[in-house]
């Protein structure tokens, strides 16, 4: 008998959007793992805090929030870590928020242990389909296509997909945001643009792009350009 890794969507920030599956197996969990910053707490344990159980043994994944390259060596331990538990008969239990599959940090332990060890991914409310709630505004519809871009890609690059389709999502914003308004301005697409930080938490915020000054933009931010009405 071996333990069973899951992978927890826990939502953008409302604990309300996390769905009853993700509650049940958190609950039921003999261990939870969940990243977090190397100098701060876990905004996906914050999400979840009020549905982990108080015998849980708790495994805090302390990755480095900088720009740069992903901080391979710290799933390769955390893999190593869990692993443990998994052959010990444990299921570990994974926050991730958003979906675990959409830019989520699971994936990278899903890479290392899926094929060892049992594993079931529970998704969970992405950031973008919370975002597009929170400006009561549609992204697509019909025929329109949709494009996700994160901003750390080159300037010409954003420029050239905006601009091949009808909406478009970009995340990642933060320290980008004087560049993306660039880039859209450019692209005449300012006034279709949407952004929005800290989609369904308390602190949300959500303007259009030519009302959103340049002070800096927090890493959960996104900008959301649309079709229009129609």
């Amino acid at each position: 008998m071996t333990g069973t890794l899951y992978g927890i969507g826990v939502g953008p920030g409302d604990p309300e959007l996390m769905t009853v599956k993700a509650v049940r197996i958190l609950q039921s969990a003999p261990v939870i793992a969940y990243p977090a910053a190397d100098d701060g707490d876990s905004s996906a344990r914050m999400i979840a805090a009020q549905f982990i159980p108080g015998e849980a043994i708790e495994m805090a994944i302390r990755v480095p929030m900088r720009p740069g390259r992903m901080p391979v060596e710290v799933y390769d331990q955390a893999a190593r870590d869990i692993a443990v538990h998994l052959a010990e008969d444990r299921d570990v239990a994974v926050l991730c928020e958003g979906d675990p599959f959409f830019y989520g940090s699971f994936m990278y332990l899903h890479d290392r242990l899926a094929g060892t060890w049992p594993c079931r991914v529970v998704p969970g409310v992405s950031s973008l389909t919370a975002c597009a709630a929170a400006t009561a505004h549609p992204l697509v519809r019909r025929n329109d296509t949709l494009i996700v871009l994160p901003a750390t890609l080159p300037d010409a690059d954003l420029a050239s997909r905006l601009e091949a389709n009808n909406a478009a999502a970009i995340l990642k914003v933060g320290r980008h945001l004087p560049r993306l308004r660039t880039i859209i301005e450019a692209c005449g697409l300012t006034a279709r643009t949407h952004y929005v930080e800290y989609a369904s938490r308390d602190n949300e915020m959500v303007v259009r792009l030519e009302d959103r000054d340049d002070s800096p933009a927090p890493y959960f931010s996104m900008l959301l350009i649309s079709e229009g009405d129609n």
